[in-house]
């Protein structure tokens, strides 16, 4: 049973801080803001846009204290919507620091020990929510977005009036998908580079040819 607490450690860790990562990522939006032609569906210039946007991710960090303050306006739903949005991530930001504290201390006592099993366990383990994410998405993105919302929140404030609250119209559909590309692949990298050190380490303890990177 020990076994199986640092690979899970370490899974977490990835997901947690591929997440976060992604989340703080703004050249990534900034450049959908052209590619999807932000600035002609919405309306608001791209000084307004980014305003904005940079205001939420101000907010979803950890350290942030205080209300949302948008230069759009925003319903009471909608606000509640962003709180509820906050918690998930600030939850997320302590799990990963957690996580990777966890992963410090655990994998270096097993690495000093000489074992190396933990790599191939959270390289299987963390690839299988990118798979069944990445088949969901494939399937249908619309229906995957609708069922990650269903899930994760309790009330369906997500479901935004872009009357009342219009920061709507510079948060496309496209831009959460393309998030969810880069986590995926963020995880998909993490566990294909512990695979190969794994692999490294089996072959140096066996004997046989090196892997160089």
């Amino acid at each position: 049973m020990k076994r199986f607490v640092l690979p899970i450690l370490i899974t977490l860790f990835i997901i947690s801080a591929s997440a976060v990562f992604t989340l703080n990522f703004r050249p990534l939006y900034y450049h959908d803001i052209s590619s999807l032609n932000i600035e002609e569906t919405s309306g608001y210039s791209e000084n307004v846009i980014r305003e904005n946007y940079d205001a939420l991710i101000d907010y979803n960090s950890v350290f942030h204290r205080g209300s949302l303050d948008l230069s759009l306006p925003m319903s009471r739903e909608g606000r509640i919507h962003f709180q509820d949005v906050k918690r998930i991530f600030d939850v997320l930001q302590i799990l990963c620091v957690l996580s990777l504290i966890g992963s410090l201390i655990l994998g270096i006592r097993a690495w000093k020990q000489g074992y190396r099993g933990f790599l191939k366990s959270a390289a299987v383990l963390s690839v299988f929510l990118p798979v069944i994410a990445g088949i969901l998405i494939a399937f249908n993105w619309g229906n995957a977005f609708i069922l990650f919302h269903e899930l994760m929140f309790s009330n369906d404030y997500w479901l935004f009036d872009e009357r009342t609250d219009p920061v709507i119209n510079i948060l496309p559909d496209e831009f959460f998908l393309h998030c969810a590309l880069l986590i995926i692949l963020l995880i998909l990298a993490a566990s294909l580079i512990m695979g190969l050190i794994y692999l490294r380490q089996k072959k140096r303890r066996s004997g046989g040819p090196q892997l160089t990177f």
